[in-house]
C-alpha cells in the first residue's frame, strides 16, 4: 500500500548466490544493507554447515536474526526501564 507520494524502490540484491528484487519505500542503501546482512548470515551458515539445504540455511539464518532482535529488544526495554527509574529518583 503506497502512502501519499512515497516512492516505491525496486532494488536487485544477491542473497546466498541468488538474485532477488526487493520492493519498498525504504531508501535503496538501506534495502541493500539489510540484504547484505541476510546474505552474510546465510553464507556463514553455509560455510559452517555445508551439508544443509538452502531452505534449512534460510530458516537457521531467520532464527539467528530473530534471536538477535529479541535480545536487543530486551536490552532496550531494560535500558528504558533503568532510565525511567533514574528520572524518577
Amino acid at each position: 500500500m503506497q502512502k501519499g507520494s512515497e516512492q516505491i524502490n525496486r532494488i536487485k540484491v544477491e542473497i546466498n548466490g541468488e538474485d532477488y528484487y526487493i520492493k519498498g519505500t525504504a531508501p535503496e542503501e538501506y534495502i541493500k544493507q539489510v540484504a547484505s546482512y541476510v546474505d552474510k548470515k546465510m553464507k556463514n551458515l553455509s560455510q559452517s554447515h555445508p551439508n544443509l539445504s538452502r531452505n534449512r540455511v534460510a530458516v537457521l539464518a531467520a532464527l539467528n536474526i530473530t534471536d538477535e532482535l529479541f535480545k536487543l529488544k530486551k536490552e532496550y526495554e531494560e535500558f528504558l526501564s533503568m532510565v525511567d527509574g533514574e528520572s524518577r529518583g
